[in-house]
């Protein structure tokens, strides 16, 4: 297709596309899908190599939050049985930590529902990453805790946090339809505070809220002029006792344009397959790797993803590596410029976590597994196809919070 290989040359040389480019990747056929998977692979191969980037999720604070976001389980008036705590020790963040790194993750993310952090949760924070960092030798550590006020990022820098997650989640034209009880402008505000504090920004999107083609193009261009070093995407799960539990729209060939769309827009960022990707990708996950260079392991916010060995083993099986520590995420250009996932000891680029109301990378509700187990995503025969998945979400109830091993 000529327009595939217009992609592929505009995304070798960053080029932006034009929206009309980005939507008709939207809207190629089934048919398609596979040279739309390896165009985009050749952009994510020259940028990235065969690395995959693992990212590990740690919920500081569990649900109650003030915030009315339809996609989230933690929002105000949330009917979903989800955990619900208060902040972790510090001591207790960081073991959760150390099962994420353990199983191969190189960045944890420290994740807070709420509006947005006190100067004394600010304190809190920057004593876990303190904690977590001297005893997780070489880790990287991105804040996700909400709209950030006066001085705050400054003071997550000083106290070692490489990065600052905060997802613009939905175009501006729609975003009044998913909250109201802040705007898309804060959001923006807190991305650019975060780059402004020298933390390595981190912003990204849900998809599957009922948005349209032209909606998903908005907000992925949005994310570009923004310029964040990772761009998180989730693929929203409809979570029993939320707004959206309805909202089943997504397929797997529908997640891989996605994808496929984001990385020619954002060629040389990394890009992370977030929350929903056991859910909506199922066995299709494989592929996704083709198009994105990071995923998260183990399980999310308040829901249980795959088990972390099956993440491992499907990364290998694809014929990809996981990023070493001492290796550099981003592009020589990008890390050069202060904000790449480079060495532990540099400005970390690279993002996180979970897009609870605190609004960091992952989807919290996004996860499959037994209980005690955490096995792969529920048997697909159980279901017909083209059916809601329902069976593919499990609410979490281990690790963090928990008396539990986590999954990792």
């Amino acid at each position: 297709m000529d327009l595939l290989n217009t992609l592929v040359d505009k995304g070798l040389r960053r080029e932006l596309p034009t929206r009309e480019e980005a939507l008709a990747v939207l809207a190629t056929t089934d048919d398609e899908l596979l040279d739309v998977v390896a165009a985009a692979g050749k952009v994510r191969r020259h940028w990235f190599g065969r690395r995959v980037k693992l990212n590990y999720l740690v919920n500081l604070k569990s649900g109650l939050c003030p915030e009315d976001c339809s996609y989230c389980s933690q929002r105000l008036g949330s009917k979903a049985d989800i955990l619900k705590y208060t902040w972790l020790k510090p001591d207790e963040a960081s073991q959760a930590a150390a099962a994420g790194l353990a199983g191969g993750a190189k960045r944890v993310c420290l994740v807070a529902s709420g509006r947005g952090p006190t100067d004394r949760d600010v304190d809190r924070v920057s004593e876990t990453i303190k904690t977590i960092k001297e005893q997780n030798e070489g880790v990287e550590v991105c804040a996700c805790l909400g709209l950030l006020s006066d001085g705050q990022a400054e003071r997550l820098r000083e106290a070692g946090a490489d990065a600052y997650n905060h997802n613009l989640n939905t175009s501006e034209g729609t975003y009044g339809d998913i909250t109201t009880t802040h705007t898309y402008a804060d959001r923006v505000d807190t991305v650019q505070r975060a780059h402004a504090a020298g933390l390595s920004a981190c912003s990204g999107l849900i998809a599957g809220m009922g948005e349209s083609d032209e909606d998903l193009v908005d907000v992925v261009y949005s994310l570009r002029e923004l310029d964040p070093d990772s761009v998180p995407v989730n693929f929203l799960i409809p979570f029993e006792g939320t707004p959206l539990a309805k909202e089943w729209n997504l397929t797997p060939q529908r997640c891989l344009r996605i994808l496929a769309m984001v990385r020619f827009v954002c060629p040389d960022v990394e890009v992370r397959i977030a929350g929903g990707r056991e859910v909506h990708l199922r066995s299709m996950q494989p592929l996704a790797l083709h198009l994105a260079n990071s995923i998260f392991l183990g399980d999310y916010l308040t829901s249980e993803g795959q088990a972390g060995k099956a993440d491992l083993e499907m990364i290998a099986d694809a014929g990809f590596e996981v990023e070493g520590a001492g290796e550099v995420t981003l592009p020589e250009h990008r890390a050069a410029a202060g904000g790449g996932c480079g060495s532990h000891t540099d400005t970390a680029g690279g993002g996180c976590g979970a897009h609870a109301s605190a609004g960091c990378g992952s989807h919290q509700d996004a996860g499959c597994g037994s209980h005690e187990g955490g096995g792969v995503c529920g048997t697909a025969a159980a279901v017909p196809a083209g059916e809601p998945r329902t069976d593919l979400v499990a609410v979490r109830r281990r690790g963090a919070g928990t008396d539990l091993a986590p999954n990792a």
